[in-house]
């Protein structure tokens, strides 16, 4: 597939965040949360709800697609509701957008707070 980042062992993640979103998923599924035919239809679902809305799906959006994905079956699930979500979003969005290039984001509770 075009965009899709490789080296001469194969397909690789272009950002740490993609690798941790899959390994999510991964220990999600190996403590029971849901099964894999779950993950593919939620998946596939993500990707179809993007492409309806104009993603090109040249493969640079496919990890985005895939936290989605996570995101909706911890809230069918009732692990965490979509406010609790939307909640730890915004507070990593405000962790980023004060950390330096190149450092680990690190949440504070200030980062809940704002």
């Amino acid at each position: 597939m075009p965009g899709i980042p490789r080296d001469e062992g194969g397909p690789v993640f272009r950002e740490p965040w993609e690798a941790q979103a899959f390994a999510l998923a991964v220990a999600l599924n190996a403590r029971g949360l849901f099964t894999w035919s779950e993950w593919a239809a939620a998946l596939g679902e993500e990707i179809r709800r993007a492409q309806a809305a104009g993603d090109p799906d040249l493969g640079n959006t496919y990890y985005r697609h895939w936290l989605a994905a996570v995101e909706r079956i911890l809230a069918q699930k009732g692990v965490a509701s979509a406010a609790i979500l939307e909640r730890y979003r915004d507070a990593w969005d405000r962790a980023a957008d004060r950390t330096p290039h190149g450092s680990p984001i690190e949440l504070r509770q200030e980062d809940f707070e704002a």
